[in-house]
């Protein structure tokens, strides 16, 4: 029996994240969970309803079974995903530790060199394309991790854009992978395949010149459809050729701002598969971000459908019963 055609794919590094509650040099316990942005918008679109699928590559170790199973139980598509081979088991799941190191404050180091997840290739990808998604998702994390993972990149979103699927881009920029300049040369040329791009206010002119509305306008004269631009407490913003749209944040109890942007971008998605307008996408985005920074981990508190409704609908601290 055929598969029914995918709503999403997307790639990238999947990693084993370690969160301590208190200062990580005074041996606070660590909790390992499985982490990274493209992971996080699948497991995001699966608790949704929608059909998702991550591809990328995981060592052929502990870290590497965790990250698989997280991601089965969350009824995510990783039928191509890639186990690394070698002696005497190949390159090692990425890993990332996550130090709360005040209420307002948390700080993060990562073991990703020479990890399964920077050796991502074009021979990975072709498989999961052979069948166009609906929309391919990708973020600027996956071509800073390495030469073979840009090349990786470049290819899969060319062989979507060709083959009708829609292209959607988190620009998602990490100074710990590449510099600015760098960051800017690869996004440019890629960004004019993207429908839809998200970004934050400080992301804007990695993909064109000037302020905002300058930069937004020239994003859309390349010929992408909607800018996404988020503003964190303030809410976001939804640029088009014809408006902007405003939407404020929830008024939520932030606890953890870790996968909030992939959350965003995960809600924005969802609402455009479900056909929704563009101040309902948005809506939608805002909602499920506050989910994700009024809860603990990268995606653990994210809503199912059924619970979309439940913020925005109790006073705080109230108990459903």
């Amino acid at each position: 029996m055929a598969r029914e055609r995918l709503d999403v794919l997307t790639f990238g590094e999947a990693l084993v994240s370690f969160r301590s509650a208190g200062p990580a040099a005074l041996g606070s316990p660590m909790v390992p969970g499985l982490a990274g942005a493209e992971s996080n918008v699948a497991i995001a679109l699966a608790r949704l309803g929608h059909r998702a699928a991550w591809v990328g590559r995981l060592g052929a170790d502990l870290f590497g079974d965790l990250a698989l199973r997280e991601l089965r139980a969350e009824d995510v598509d990783v039928r191509h995903v890639v186990r690394e081979t070698g002696t005497p088991r190949g390159a090692p799941t990425g890993l990332m530790f996550l130090e709360h190191r005040t209420a307002d404050v948390s700080r993060v180091e990562y073991r990703r060199a020479g990890s399964a997840g920077s050796r991502l290739e074009v021979a990975d990808l072709l498989p999961a394309l052979a069948e166009p998604p609906r929309l391919l998702h990708w973020t600027g994390i996956t071509p800073a991790l390495s030469p073979a993972a840009r090349d990786a990149c470049e290819a899969a979103i060319r062989s979507a854009a060709e083959a009708g699927s829609h292209i959607s881009l988190d620009v998602n920029y990490r100074s710990n992978l590449w510099s600015r300049d760098a960051a800017s040369t690869v996004l440019r040329d890629l960004v004019v395949h993207a429908d839809l791009v998200v970004a934050s206010e400080d992301e804007l002119d990695l993909l064109a010149d000037g302020d905002e509305a300058a930069a937004v306008r020239a994003l859309l004269d390349l010929g992408v459809d909607r800018v996404a631009v988020k503003r964190g407490a303030a809410g976001a913003s939804l640029w088009t050729a014809a408006e902007r749209i405003d939407c404020p944040a929830l008024q939520v109890t932030a606890i953890d701002t870790v996968g909030a942007g992939d959350a965003f971008c995960a809600g924005f998605l969802s609402g455009w598969l479900d056909g929704l307008d563009d101040a309902e996408c948005l809506a939608r985005a805002v909602l499920v971000g506050g989910y994700s920074v009024s809860t603990v981990g990268d995606w653990e508190g994210l809503p199912r459908r059924a619970e979309l409704g439940l913020l925005g609908t109790v006073r705080p601290g109230d108990t459903l019963r």
